[in-house]
């Protein structure tokens, strides 16, 4: 499948990770377990909880390797969107059917990059109780594995600075799962079984996501002691 024009580069992802080190290291105490999961290389999805601004930044600077992340376009505004397209991130347009965001992110797999989703689509409680389909659809369609990250910690307290951030030095657990396949699955549910990316197919691969990323952050928590 053919790049959009301009669209986000390994590069870029690189310099982006290398400034979520610096800062996500020097503003809190990120506390990793289990980066090692994630494969050294070839495509992969990181599908992450979401309950706080900065868990894809925390990301972004604790992941093993660079990941562009599709991230919703109201935070492209002003100087932040060519810093955002810059980094290697990529715009998506939630409304509806975002064809650009959708190149953009199958060519990152089909590059051997890494790709990371917030499931949920939004910031919520982080507890990974409402997907949407657009993980399925990518995890079918390119046949990358899904690696599942529990951000925790982020929420917990408030910062006396920055209340809108969590306290400046305080530990952010961030914990990777086991990788899993995801078409295989979506291919058993087609009752001819040609792996065809059908509606209900997505819609029960979807089904079978959840549970794997609501036991992992179950795990994830009573492993850290975070609630």
């Amino acid at each position: 499948m053919t790049r959009a024009t301009g669209s986000p580069t390994p590069r870029g992802a690189a310099v982006g990770r290398g400034i979520g080190i610096g800062l996500m290291y020097g503003l809190w105490k990120p506390r990793v377990l289990g980066a090692w999961k994630v494969p050294a290389s070839g495509p992969v999805i990181l599908a992450v909880n979401h309950s706080h601004n900065i868990d894809g930044p925390m990301l972004m600077g604790t992941a093993p390797r660079p990941v562009h992340f599709l991230i919703k376009k109201e935070a492209f505004v002003g100087p932040l969107d060519p810093f955002l397209r810059g980094i290697g991130q990529l715009k998506v347009d939630r409304t509806t059917v975002d064809r650009t965001a959708i190149i953009d992110a199958l060519g990152v797999l089909e590059g051997g990059g890494v790709l990371g989703i917030f499931p949920e689509g939004t910031r919520g409680e982080g507890d990974f109780a409402s997907l949407r389909a657009g993980l399925a659809y990518f995890a079918v369609r390119s046949g990358a594995p899904i690696v599942p990250v529990a951000v925790l910690g982020s929420t917990e307290r408030r910062g006396r600075l920055i209340s809108a951030l969590p306290p400046l030095r305080s530990r952010v657990d961030v914990v990777f799962g086991d990788a899993f396949d995801a078409q295989e699955r979506a291919r058993s549910s087609d009752k001819g079984g040609s792996g065809r990316r059908t509606r209900k197919a997505l819609d029960e691969a979807t089904v079978r996501i959840q549970a794997r990323l609501t036991a992992h952050l179950d795990e994830a928590r009573r492993f850290t002691g975070r609630r």
